[in-house]
């Protein structure tokens, strides 16, 4: 309101007029001075172009290039000034323009996805085609449609639930596009170019493409780390060459390298406490670099990676040994040509940075091994061994969205870098028709592996013949069934979406975001899960809920109660369901709301009646 106010008053003031007391006008000021004008906070876009329309003078002034319209703009969207150099001259204006176009378009794309794929596990890969080719066709920078993503995700929190659901996902596929991107780039860098440490990064950033992930951000941490091993050589030798020399310059004196092994070691496991999660190995957060570096804690891939760039920026050269149950470094004794397993010692990061001989790594693993177990490898081989561990995480994983998801991204990166891995492109297929995601993806899929190797026969025939089906089953989709409160058959239904409640036994808090009248459940989910044991067993309502811990659960009505004090539930899919959380309850989204068309009065009228006391506690 105050802006349009003062964008009128301008307006008026600037418009010439007869009669002055002193026969000056707005206009009269120098252009310096209405630029200053007109840069006022208060003052918006809607104001600028009324202004502008005012006169010829407040036209000018307001030119594409100046002042007044750069304000706007940065004013507007302060995240995009870096795409922008500092003293080159741009058209704001008709930046302004298409940005905002942009932020339209991309909104539009956003709400029609919930209409389309409420009742999917939504692959956004599969559905963003035609929608991003007409954003595309706005002809605009790629960073204004992640801008206007992020302006989603970070409004009101409680509100826009379902839009900031998808944006989410939107904006995860477009980052991961462009990691998958950077990847293949650097596999197409000369081998003696390839950084393990840039190439883990780009494996963290994909699997956490919502994360502040950079290279520079962890180059910074190990520079930090580099600094407090130098603090340390210097106590040892004041004059070592590490300490002088540029970053990075080798040192060939084997005793000044083990100099810097013992400094490293001291401030590395004994100063910065790092060491091998020996309690939670198969944590995925292991293998991320980003968390490595925030934790302290890692498995002997991720712990190698670093100490061998560590290594590196003191001048000290180590190179990956993909040693079978136990990734190591070794360390060259001898003048370089020989390939002798004995002119190594290998370095076990994941032990502290213990130096062990051949013979002594055998020990690690309780077995012997061959001559090719200690060779050096390559980058893309220490990618394919970091991705391999994180995909079988993925497949260890509980079914539910977290481990798939998982699984989803480590067999992208793993076909990155190994496109013509037969075993990984079938699991691939397998589980994107497992999921009902994608099926003409899972088509291509089929018909390369068909190709590679025509002795899979049987099992691709199997699945197109499947996918065919579920492609034909998508044209004429079943209508979704609508329960009304009121039907006979749902009488005994006590609680209605959205409402927030707690689990009598198992205590968990959770949110309802379905319910059935009867329980739908196998005969065998009824015998194992014990339903028969509950003083109503199958024969009372039960209720799909989102659970605090991000699990999805079926629970009987006697199991649940109201919570006492309503709590947001902090689960991955709530957006999928709810647009708002309204401090005592959860409010259904249009497409939720039309399978249960009663439930959002009655779950407004219940939280009203429940958390009374509570609301009137509530500050206005």
């Amino acid at each position: 309101m105050a802006a349009c106010v003062a964008g009128e008053r301008l307006r008026d003031i600037s418009t010439p007029t007869t009669g002055d007391r002193d026969g000056k006008k707005l206009t009269d000021l120098p252009t310096e001075v209405l630029e200053h004008i007109l840069c006022f906070p208060a003052l918006k876009h809607v104001d600028i172009c009324n202004v502008s329309r005012s006169c010829q003078r407040l036209h000018d002034v307001c030119h594409g290039r100046g002042k007044v319209w750069g304000h706007q703009y940065k004013l507007r969207w302060p995240r995009l000034q870096r795409f922008y150099p500092q003293n080159e001259s741009c058209d704001w204006l008709r930046e302004y323009k298409t940005r905002h176009r942009v932020g339209i378009q991309i909104r539009r794309t956003v709400e029609s996805i919930s209409k389309r794929f409420f009742t999917e596990v939504p692959c956004i890969g599969q559905v963003l085609g035609d929608s991003f080719a007409e954003i595309e066709s706005l002809g605009m920078p790629e960073h204004f449609c992640e801008d206007e993503l992020l302006f989603i995700l970070r409004a009101d929190k409680r509100k826009s639930l379902t839009l900031k659901y998808y944006a989410r996902k939107i904006l995860y596929f477009l980052r991961q596009q462009n990691i998958l991107r950077s990847l293949k780039n650097f596999l197409e860098q000369p081998k003696e170019q390839q950084s393990a440490l840039a190439g883990a990064v780009l494996v963290d950033q994909y699997c956490n493409p919502l994360a502040d992930i950079t290279l520079e951000g962890v180059q910074a941490q190990l520079d930090d780390v580099v600094d407090k091993v130098k603090k340390t050589l210097r106590l040892k030798n004041a004059s070592h060459p590490s300490l002088r020399s540029p970053p990075g310059l080798p040192l060939e004196d084997f005793e000044l390298q083990r100099q810097v092994f013992c400094a490293l070691n001291s401030v590395l496991y004994e100063q910065l406490q790092y060491k091998g999660d020996q309690s939670d190995y198969y944590n995925p957060l292991n293998s991320y670099m980003h968390q490595v570096l925030q934790r302290r804690k890692g498995i002997p891939i991720s712990l190698s990676i670093l100490y061998m760039a560590l290594a590196q920026s003191l001048g000290v050269t180590l190179e990956p040994v993909n040693f079978p149950s136990h990734f190591l470094l070794r360390w060259r004794q001898k003048p370089r040509g020989s390939e002798d397993i004995y002119d190594f010692v290998y370095i076990d990061a994941f032990g502290k940075g213990k130096q062990l001989t051949a013979k002594e790594c055998e020990y690690l693993i309780g077995h012997q091994a061959t001559a090719d177990a200690y060779a050096a490898i390559g980058t893309a081989e220490v990618l394919l061994r970091m991705v391999g561990n994180l995909l079988n995480i993925g497949k260890r994983g509980e079914g539910n969205e977290k481990s798939y998801q998982l699984l989803r991204d480590t067999l992208d990166l793993y076909l990155t870098l190994n496109p013509d891995n037969v075993t990984y492109l079938l699991l691939q297929a397998r589980l994107y028709f497992h999921l009902g995601i994608w099926p003409e993806k899972v088509l291509d899929i089929l018909q390369h592996i068909q190709a590679l190797d025509p002795s899979q026969h049987v099992a691709v025939g199997y699945l197109v013949q499947h996918t065919l089906e579920h492609i034909q089953h998508k044209k004429h989709p079943a209508q979704p069934e609508v329960k009304t409160r009121g039907a006979p058959e749902h009488l005994d239904v006590r609680y209605s979406v959205g409402l927030v409640m707690k689990h009598k036994r198992s205590g968990y808090n959770c949110v309802v975001y379905g319910w059935d009248p009867r329980c739908t459940m196998s005969q065998e989910w009824i015998t194992t899960m014990r339903v028969q044991q509950l003083s109503h067993g199958a024969q009372q309502p039960f209720y799909n809920v989102l659970v605090q811990d991000g699990t999805c659960r079926y629970a009987a009505q006697e199991n649940l109660e109201p919570h006492a004090c309503p709590l947001e539930i902090a689960h991955p899919e709530v957006g999928r369901y709810f647009c708002e959380f309204a401090d005592t309850h959860y409010v259904a989204n249009e497409e939720l709301r039309s399978r249960y068309p009663g439930d959002t009065e009655e779950t407004a009228a219940t939280a009203r009646d429940l958390y009374r006391d509570l609301q009137q506690a509530t500050p206005t």
